[in-house]
């Protein structure tokens, strides 16, 4: 093995979305970070577009969210075609509104997302490593012993505390540490295509042709003349084989679904053809070494959740190492990562297998059901509210909890340790302003025990205390109750009645000292 020339606490394998937002979590929280990537550059083209809500809300712990706003493009209504007539208009506005600061569909493409990211990262000293390739690592227990390749063949080590992979759906790190990958492929094709043209459905909405054979979505990327096709290639097998759908043009795909919503393209910017894969990693961490976003699970691409799943994955894992490589805490809290991330995945696996599946379900009852029953019904359910509300919720992520965690403990209210705090406006702000820097804070709506706020001041937790106001009650919230909140903002102890021996109870118990 090469000499270990460089050394990092934690040593990050892609940088993609999941490894930069990793990168920069762990840079705010003082953690020695290092990231390389095999490719040489950021990518410039992508197939992920949506940032949903909670990612937002979690981007705003570090100033992220107000540059991703200003850079994309919030969808105000989803449109149902169907055999080449318009069924169906959905307005969509603020569909999340009195639930979150970021009430609304929001298109980023993830190619501008990792620009961004990337320069963020750079401002805050790291720089990504480029060219540069994981050929393998040793993990004798106490320490990470990575070897990188560069591009001019040299070879260097590297030391690290933990190595996390965040290397795609073929990760080196995911192989080395032999974990195991089930699930499978779905026989569609799917191409992804950046265009530039007219017409009705290039209008800054979200369009969406449910055809007999073909399926074609209209991403808006502009508020006119600007988007991403995202459609089923169905007689693959019969233009360039279905084995090897690299070797397809854009002028091979079926055009009847483009026709159907009167699509004249005068230029496309891009173009790729992909499989749509559904896995789950069978672990998440062996030793010292993680894995992360599509390194662990990939699905299909229904609701926009891949990105933002890695995302999450990401903020989750941060605080956790920080908190055993700044502030001292047993290396088994890391444990929790796997235990919190890994059912919601296979819960998001199953749950987009069961949607794509039915919108690319062949036969005639299928194709009944989706070009003429489908388009009837879902203008119906969106006038519902509470239909809209449960719609966003899973949409946005912001339903994602971890009641069932071993971290999180109590309930107060409608809320549970391991729920995301329920977000209240007030008076032109919110319960979700952000700290100086990520960390420990907790929140009181209502009178504040001076026991508690000793307590706080002890530990150095950030108390917040809002006067009592009915909103929270409607909220769930409960009046007097202690919320202790972690860096990724859950809640991880909820007590109706504040009790320092309680609060010492749990650090004790999870092995933390804040």
């Amino acid at each position: 093995m090469a000499q270990a020339q460089a050394q990092a606490q934690v040593l990050i394998v892609g940088a993609g979305p999941s490894g930069l937002v990793l990168a920069l979590w762990l840079k705010a929280l003082g953690v020695n970070v290092r990231i390389v990537d095999a490719a040489s550059g950021p990518g410039t083209t992508s197939r992920a577009l949506a940032v949903q809500a909670r990612t937002l809300e979690l981007y705003r712990q570090l100033d992220l969210a107000a540059s991703v706003l200003e850079g994309g493009y919030a969808l105000g209504a989803f449109n149902i075609w169907a055999e080449g007539e318009h069924r169906a208009r959905i307005e969509l506005g603020a569909i999340g509104a009195g639930l979150t600061p970021y009430p609304f569909m929001y298109i980023f493409p993830q190619d501008r997302h990792e620009r961004l990211l990337e320069a963020r990262l750079f401002e805050a000293g790291v720089r990504v490593e480029r060219n540069c390739t994981l050929l393998g690592f040793d993990d004798p227990g106490d320490e990470v012993l990575a070897r990188l390749g560069h591009a001019d063949g040299r070879e260097e080590g590297c030391a690290a505390r933990y190595i996390i992979g965040c290397d795609g759906a073929k990760s080196s790190v995911r192989n080395i540490i032999a974990a195991g990958f089930p699930g499978g492929t779905y026989r569609q094709v799917f191409y992804v295509a950046d265009i530039e043209g007219e017409s009705p459905a290039l209008n800054g909405e979200l369009h969406l042709d449910l055809d007999e054979s073909d399926i074609l979505a209209v991403f808006a990327t502009a508020p006119r003349g600007r988007a991403r096709l995202v459609g089923t290639v169905r007689d693959a097998g019969h233009q360039c084989g279905a084995e090897h759908p690299e070797n397809l043009a854009f002028g091979d795909v079926s055009k009847r679904a483009i026709d159907n919503l009167m699509i004249s393209i005068s230029k496309v910017n891009w173009f790729s053809t992909y499989r749509v894969h559904h896995r789950v990693a069978d672990r998440f961490r062996r030793g010292r070494a993680f894995l992360v976003g599509d390194a662990c699970h990939i699905h299909s691409p229904a609701g926009g959740q891949g990105m933002n799943t890695g995302i999450g994955d990401a903020i989750n894992l941060a605080w956790k190492l920080a908190a055993v490589l700044r502030d001292g805490a047993p290396d088994s809290l890391l444990d929790s990562y796997e235990a919190e991330r890994r059912p919601f995945a296979q819960r998001l696996v199953d749950t987009t297998d069961r949607v794509f599946s039915f919108i690319t379900a062949d036969g005639p009852v299928a194709e009944v059901v989706r070009t003429g029953v489908v388009p009837r019904i879902m203008p119906l359910m969106a006038r519902v509210p509470a239909a809209r509300q449960y719609f966003f919720r899973t949409i946005s992520q912001t339903v994602v909890h971890y009641r069932h965690a071993p971290l999180n403990e109590g309930s107060a209210g409608k809320v549970h340790g391991g729920d995301r705090l329920p977000w209240v406006a007030i008076d032109g702000s919110d319960n979700f302003e952000p700290l100086s820097r990520p960390g420990w804070q907790a929140h009181v709506y209502g009178a504040v025990r001076q026991d508690a706020a000793n307590w706080c001041a002890a530990h150095r937790v950030h108390l917040r205390q809002y006067p009592w106001r009915e909103e929270f009650r409607a909220a769930g919230l409960a009046r007097d109750a202690f919320y202790l909140l972690r860096p990724d903002t859950y809640v991880a102890l909820a007590a109706g009645t504040p009790d320092p021996l309680r609060f010492d109870g749990y650090l004790h118990a999870n092995g933390l000292a804040l």
